[in-house]
């Protein structure tokens, strides 16, 4: 037993030493591969455009959460959300990726205002992302001849998009169809079904851009929440609004007719005119009543629509990126070296065991 294990010992070590010799001796062969490739993935991942990504991190107010605090941080730790069955809103945070990928939130951003890195234009995000994307010289003529075949069978309006001009969000022409799918696809929304942290995520080319929309969102995000959630309370003190505004009308001339019929029968002693004075008075007095009821009701109005409005605390606010995140232009070429290394290897240990 001794004697077949060392015979195996030594055939191993002289297995790795034919192996490190077969690819000494095909070192030309390793080095003009290693360097075609090298040449050919720089030359393909260098013109790619680099991209930015800028993240806001959002923690926002949800209700009920001190009524059943302990059964929903118990329940959490297992991974599941019980604030979202709680909560009495509609919209719960779980669906805030949904709000910020539909249609109507992504044509609500058209019309931003944006400023590239060094003050090289000022346009709106629409005609930013329609136009002024960079591109890989690999994808322009590609793109070209796809532009050219297509516009052989099929129009599409090409009336740029001002930043004033309303959109159809019915009925979206071609090209703004593909703006709102490449900015779907540069906001991304997550959130946290344990804490309901808020993510927002950004990429683009600019990192000024990035920063810019990255806010935005968080913004448009916010009011819309709170629109929602103030919607009720809102109509409601309009309503009262309405009605202590004619109700202090009523009693603005109530008064006046008041005080006019008093200064005119003020010194006549008649009872007819005693109560017709004290009809007036009785109904001066009613309508201010009427009004310091609704008066009050309004008050309790705004501060419902005080009550109702959501706080938001922000974990992480909007910071223009420094480094760009991709590509990963060392770890392409890195990986595409050892993929080649690889093959080669493959290559040259299959040659020596034919022969």
């Amino acid at each position: 037993m001794t004697s077949n294990g060392s015979l195996k010992d030594k055939r191993q070590q002289i297995d790795v030493r034919k192996v490190v010799s077969a690819i000494w001796r095909y070192r030309k062969l390793y080095l003009k591969v290693l360097s075609i490739v090298f040449v050919a993935s720089c030359v393909y991942i260098f013109p790619i455009p680099r991209t930015y990504t800028c993240s806001v991190m959002l923690a926002p107010e949800m209700n009920g959460a001190n009524a059943e605090g302990s059964l929903s941080s118990l329940a959490s730790s297992f991974g599941v959300n019980l604030n979202g069955a709680m909560s009495q809103d509609a919209i719960s945070p779980t669906l805030y990726p949904d709000l910020i990928g539909s249609t109507n939130f992504t044509v609500s951003l058209f019309p931003v205002q944006v400023v590239t890195e060094e003050d090289e234009l000022t346009t709106n995000y629409y005609d930013y992302m329609s136009r002024h994307q960079r591109r890989s010289i690999w994808v322009v003529p590609f793109s070209w001849v796809k532009s050219r075949v297509v516009a052989m069978f099929e129009r599409d309006e090409q009336v740029p998009f001002t930043g004033t001009d309303a959109v159809d969000v019915f009925r979206l022409s071609k090209r703004q169809q593909e703006v709102v799918e490449a900015i779907s696809k540069n906001i991304n929304c997550t959130v946290d079904k344990k804490t309901d942290v808020i993510t927002i995520t950004v990429t683009d080319q600019d990192p000024l851009v990035c920063a810019s929309i990255a806010d935005t969102v968080r913004v448009r995000l916010q009011a819309f929440i709170t629109d929602y959630r103030t919607s009720k309370a809102r109509i409601d003190l309009d309503y009262y609004q309405q009605l202590t505004d004619k109700a202090k009308a009523e009693y603005d001339q109530a008064l006046q007719v008041y005080g006019k019929y008093a200064d005119a029968h003020k010194n006549v002693i008649l009872e007819s005119y005693r109560l017709e004075q004290a009809d007036l008075e009785n109904d001066m007095q009613i309508k201010f009543n009427t009004y310091t009821a609704m008066n009050t009701q309004l008050q309790a109005a705004r501060a419902k629509v005080q009550e109702r409005t959501p706080a938001f605390t922000t974990l992480q606010c909007a910071t223009v990126p420094v480094k760009p995140t991709g590509p990963k232009r060392v770890f392409f070429v890195f990986g595409m070296l050892c993929l080649a290394f690889f093959v080669t290897s493959c290559y040259v240990l299959n040659k020596i065991v034919k022969n």
